[in-house]
């Protein structure tokens, strides 16, 4: 349809009303389209979702980790007989260097792989597979039965409670933990959290115990987790965050498929145009 404008008689173009209705309707399934392929499902990406107000017992069973081969140990022994305690407190320096780890030297007990470790006076004492409670009674008790000390007090910690999580988060890192506790929430917050991409109903734990690996599948959108014995991480335990079907299609053909189809949807755009002229 053409008309002439008053004052110099130029000829206007003016789009018809169906073709006009068309293209409109083209670039609203586009964008449409667009929106969907990038919406995320918000209850997905919430931690214990649906979770009402509610109190739950901290009193966890086997929360103190078991000793492993090649911890590294701080064992010091005091009595009311500071001179008479003090052989038993050379421990022998440690470097704590590996691959990832910043090389730090630490004063402590090494527990080689037969499990044992050796103090000044006491000898080789097993240490693997007992909790710190375990080691501490079992080497006031071969000072007391030696008659070594009178009155002797044993403190044991761990020079290398670490954790490590990997997989979708802000900043995979090796945690290290000296107070000897930390949890599932305060571990992902350290490494920055989970990203919207991550399987929050699919996150790995991966635990050494006694001489085998314990793989737990846990689901962080439920609020059982806060009453799991899997709360609470255990030396060397590692947490695998999930990428889901979003990431994993994105990173795959999804990324080099779509800039073909926004083009195909374009060309189309500009097909129908010049028919409907």
């Amino acid at each position: 349809m053409k008309s002439l404008h008053p004052k110099n008689k130029t000829l206007i173009h003016s789009k018809p009303p169906g073709r006009l209705f068309n293209e409109t309707w083209l670039w609203m399934v586009l964008l449409a389209g667009v929106l969907c392929a990038s919406c995320t499902n918000t209850k997905k990406v919430v931690y214990f979702n649906g979770i009402s107000d509610t109190e739950i017992s901290n009193a966890i069973d086997n929360l103190e980790p078991v000793i492993q081969k090649n911890d590294l140990l701080s064992i010091t022994v005091s009595s009311p007989n500071a001179t008479a305690s003090q052989p038993f407190n050379t421990a022998v320096t440690v470097s704590t260097q590996a691959i990832g780890y910043t090389s730090t030297q630490a004063t402590g007990y090494l527990v080689d792989q037969d499990g044992f470790i050796d103090m000044p006076m006491l000898g080789r004492i097993k240490a693997a597979g007992l909790t710190k409670k375990g080691l501490k009674e079992s080497i006031t008790k071969v000072i007391t039965d030696n008659k070594y000390l009178l009155y002797p007090v044993v403190t044991v910690r761990y020079l290398n409670f670490k954790v490590t999580v990997l997989g979708e988060v802000a900043k995979p890192m090796v945690i290290n933990v000296p107070d000897e506790k930390i949890n599932i929430l305060e571990a992902l917050g350290f490494a920055g959290d989970m990203t919207v991409y991550a399987r929050r109903d699919n996150v790995t734990l991966i635990r050494e115990e006694k001489g085998s690996r314990i793989v737990k599948r846990l689901d962080l959108n439920s609020g059982n987790l806060l009453s799991s014995p899997y709360y609470y991480l255990k030396s060397n335990d590692i947490l695998y965050v999930e990428p889901n079907k979003q990431k994993v299609a994105t990173a795959g053909n999804t990324r080099i498929w779509l800039p073909a189809i926004l083009s195909a949807l374009s060309l189309a755009v500009v097909i129908i145009d010049r028919l409907t002229r």
